[in-house]
């Protein structure tokens, strides 16, 4: 039982669900106490020492309905046994045009030499069967075959899931794996032992062993359907969040320009997610540079009142201008995702972040601070993308117009970062600009989507503008945003 509740713990953390190793501690005291036998005492027990926020305790409750739901196989030996009944009337020539098969579909009737098409339960269409009617029929032999025959739910899902256990289907990751633990599952049933008898027994002349055969093979296809359903079950269980991490890990390193717009609402939860880490790193940091050099003087004066007792400590501490960033971003076409991403992480990180002055231009440059001070951060992205990616790119003149616009500003705490491929039309690139604010500014930091080796080929002016940067990084998936992100809240607080 421990295993039991192990690897119901280990379903509620797949499922996002926070648990500490001494919550897992007290989970396993809660079980000695309360024991399995009743589920509900033992859901609302283990709900009291697992899950902590509402979202969580919402999340438990489907988490333990699914995991200890220990339903019994459907869809029993009615359906097989009315299959092999609608056989045995149709095969007396009575009424043999068409009968329903499962769902509804028709199934092909009596052909000739008594012979007839069936569909199985995946739609196939099984093995035509030799009618042989209603009758005696012999025993089965194999483990499996007699576990079918005996009609036992019970036993049949008690198999299935150690059979479940020896294959680890828990480690299921993906939808796609369904058929192959399907297949695993049931060769530790005892699949092997089970298709030599069928074969054995088709080829029987007696009878009563080739009914038995049609009915271990008719019971079979059904079997085959329980554990798929089971292995479905286990997915979601199991596999669900695994396999939306394997989704979030793919976006964290794809490129962005080739991510498609389908996946833009997953790709904002990963960028929230990593801006929380940071914002949460970097608070600490925070917190922790606060201590330093004891200030005596500062300590005994505060604290005469006290008789010379020392209740409050006082710190040396050395004033910090606040540091600006300054954010220029290229938002036409080629690098529109790139900027969009990007604004979405700054502004994020409001707590830890400096203020944040945005600028956008894909020709004519404009401030969008306001719009983001106005808005919510993904109207604001929206409205920024819309209204500024029109036109033909030119650095030029966008570096003319940050000069217009805010150049004065510019001092020895900024730091500019300039999110853009540095393809300028073969226009003129005004460096002599980009030099002026690299003196000025504490650090430029130039941020290019494209690989290096496309840097100063055809109409690239990243030669020129790389000898007046800081900083100058390849930048094209969300792995790349969050490492330049962490670097600037490192120089920058």
């Amino acid at each position: 039982m421990d295993r039991t509740l192990a690897n119901f713990i280990r379903a509620l953390r797949n499922s996002e669900v926070r648990i500490s190793t001494a919550e897992t501690l007290d989970a396993f005291n809660t079980v000695e106490l309360v024991g399995y036998r009743n589920r509900d005492f033992l859901k609302r027990s283990l709900s009291l020492v697992l899950s902590k926020t509402v979202d969580e305790k919402e999340t438990f409750e489907t988490c333990f309905d699914q995991f200890f739901s220990f339903s019994n196989v459907h869809g029993s030996r009615e359906s097989a046994e009315g299959t092999s009944e609608g056989g045995a009337e149709s095969g007396d020539g009575e009424g043999g045009g068409e009968s329903e098969g499962e769902g509804g579909q028709p199934q092909s009737g009596t052909q000739a030499g008594g012979k007839k098409s069936k569909t199985s339960a995946y739609g196939i269409e099984a093995e035509k069967e030799e009618n042989l009617g209603a009758g005696e029929m012999t025993e089965a032999q194999s483990p499996l075959g007699q576990l079918l025959m005996h009609d036992s739910k019970v036993e049949l899902s008690v198999e299935m899931s150690k059979a479940g256990e020896q294959v680890d289907v828990r480690e299921i990751q993906v939808f796609t794996q369904k058929g192959l633990y399907t297949r695993r599952i049931m060769e530790v049933m005892g699949l092997a032992d089970l298709d030599r008898e069928i074969s054995d027994l088709r080829n029987s002349p007696q009878v009563p062993m080739r009914r038995l055969g049609q009915e271990l093979r008719r019971r079979r296809e059904w079997l085959r359907e329980q554990v798929r359903d089971y292995v479905e079950r286990q997915f979601l269980l199991h596999a669900d969040a695994s396999g939306k991490r394997l989704r979030e890990e793919l976006l964290r390193k794809v490129k962005l320009s080739n991510v498609e717009h389908r996946s833009f609402r997953l790709i904002q939860e990963i960028v929230y997610k990593m801006a929380k880490k940071l914002a949460a790193l970097h608070s600490r940091r925070k917190k922790v540079f606060k201590r330093g050099q004891l200030n005596i003087p500062r300590t005994l004066r505060h604290n005469m009142a006290y008789d010379g007792a020392i209740f409050n400590l006082k710190w040396k501490s050395v004033k910090i201008d606040r540091p600006k960033v300054f954010a220029i971003c290229d938002v036409s076409g080629s690098v529109a995702n790139y900027a969009r991403f990007m604004l979405m992480f700054l502004y994020s990180l409001e707590e830890v972040m400096p203020k944040v002055r945005s600028f956008a231009f894909s020709s004519d440059l404009a401030e969008v601070t306001e719009l983001f001070d106005r808005n919510k951060l993904e109207d604001a992205i929206a409205k920024t993308m819309r209204d500024y990616s029109g036109g033909s790119t030119d650095y030029g003149q966008a570096f003319e117009d940050f000069k217009r616009l805010c150049f004065d500003d510019v001092d020895h705490r900024t730091t500019i970062i300039i999110l853009g491929d540095a393809r300028n039309n073969y226009g003129d690139p005004r460096s002599e600009i980009l030099k002026e604010m690299y003196d000025r500014s504490k650090r430029v930091i130039w941020l290019n989507p494209e690989g290096r080796n496309s840097w100063y080929v055809g109409d690239s002016e990243m030669r020129r503008y790389s000898a007046y940067c800081h900083q100058v990084d390849e930048c094209n998936s969300l792995m790349h945003l969050e490492r330049v992100v962490g670097n600037l809240l490192r120089t920058v607080q």
